[in-house]
């Protein structure tokens, strides 16, 4: 069992959130989508009732609308992922170095997670002249981990922190998900992403010195066995394709309990412990999933359903947005963030306000 907080916790100095210029309001994603998608995929009228009950108003995305109505491939796919990804990552990571007090010089490590394109060199590498990082910064850049990559790689930066102590780690999610937009395929999974799927980025600074705006634990997941085809990539000439098994609320409702209760367990506590949950968002049907498995008050997710409802699913940075709106809120207690991403797993980690 180990203990949910160290003695000198690494401790969150500032977050911010960041999103890219273009602004998508949902009612005109579904009429843009209607005149893309309509005469070719068969049960697209069925799904347009999806628009509107995802509990969605709007959503940002590094490319306009014109951009979708173009044929798309890997390297006009990629091509508009770097452009974006790097100016999303430069405007998440100068904002939280401000709430931090800190400067770009003052970063000892960079833990980069992103999931929705390909770079080499990596983000941070590209980023590393705007921003003005010290030349023997580490970097970790971390690819695959899809929506629960804002919680695991926050996990990963508290850990780097924590064997480190005084060094200062920056971590920077970015996702650009409407670039996986298709047109080809004609799946029921590409009409849910659009109807989901929403661009932007998030950045926080850790460090085991100063006290910060709350307190970092120790970082858990939960892999569940034969799980890999409920939710990933499929990846073809074209891009990347979007797999969402219609199970996950389902499954969300009946499995997600024994995750939280066997990673708290883990840690040496137990939901009744708990202040809050913070978690990611993936869509309204998994949000209610969420309470009914933790049994807890039905929409006490609130902030979720509001990240929901002004950014979309983002994936990864999508439960930092969360984060950031309880923050707002002058919190108490413990709190345990959460998401589900492929594998199919479920992160965890454990924050303490005082």
């Amino acid at each position: 069992m180990n203990a949910p907080f160290a003695v000198a916790a690494p401790q969150l100095l500032g977050l911010a959130t960041h999103v890219p210029p273009h602004r998508l309001p949902q009612d005109l994603v579904r009429i843009n989508a209607k005149r893309i998608l309509g005469e070719r995929y068969p049960d697209f009228e069925r799904l347009t009732k999806s628009f509107e009950n995802a509990g969605i108003e709007s959503r940002y995305s590094v490319v306009p609308f014109e951009w979708f109505e173009q044929p798309q491939d890997w390297p006009s796919r990629t091509a508009a992922f770097l452009e974006g990804a790097v100016a999303m990552f430069i405007g998440a990571a100068e904002k939280a170095l401000a709430a931090s007090g800190l400067k770009a010089e003052d970063i000892d490590t960079i833990v980069t997670v992103s999931s929705t394109g390909i770079a080499t060199p990596t983000l941070d590498a590209r980023a590393m002249q705007t921003m003005g990082f010290r030349r023997n910064v580490h970097r970790v850049p971390v690819f695959g981990l899809g929506c629960a990559g804002g919680v695991t790689g926050l996990a990963l930066a508290t850990r780097l922190a924590a064997i480190t102590p005084g060094s200062n780690v920056l971590f920077v999610c970015i996702e650009a998900c409407t670039l996986s937009f298709r047109d080809d395929r004609m799946q029921k999974a590409d009409i849910i992403a659009t109807v989901l799927f929403g661009d932007g980025a998030a950045a926080a600074c850790i460090s085991t010195t100063g006290k910060g705006l709350a307190s970092l634990g120790s970082g858990v997941e939960y892999t569940w066995p034969d799980t890999l085809s409920i939710m990933g990539w499929e990846v073809d000439d074209k891009g990347f394709g979007v797999v969402f098994d219609r199970s996950i609320p389902e499954f969300t409702k009946r499995h997600f309990g024994e995750a939280i209760a066997t990673g708290l367990d883990s840690l040496g506590l137990e939901q009744a412990d708990l202040s809050r949950m913070v978690c990611h968002p993936g869509g309204a049907k998994v949000v209610d999933a969420i309470e009914t498995a933790l049994h807890l008050e039905q929409g006490i997710l609130d902030h979720e359903r509001a990240v929901l409802r002004d950014f979309g699913n983002i994936s990864a940075p999508t439960v930092m947005f969360v984060l950031e709106r309880v923050l707002g809120t002058a919190p108490t207690g413990t709190m345990m963030m959460a998401a589900l991403g492929p594998g199919f797993t479920a992160s965890m980690l454990p924050l303490r306000f005082s």
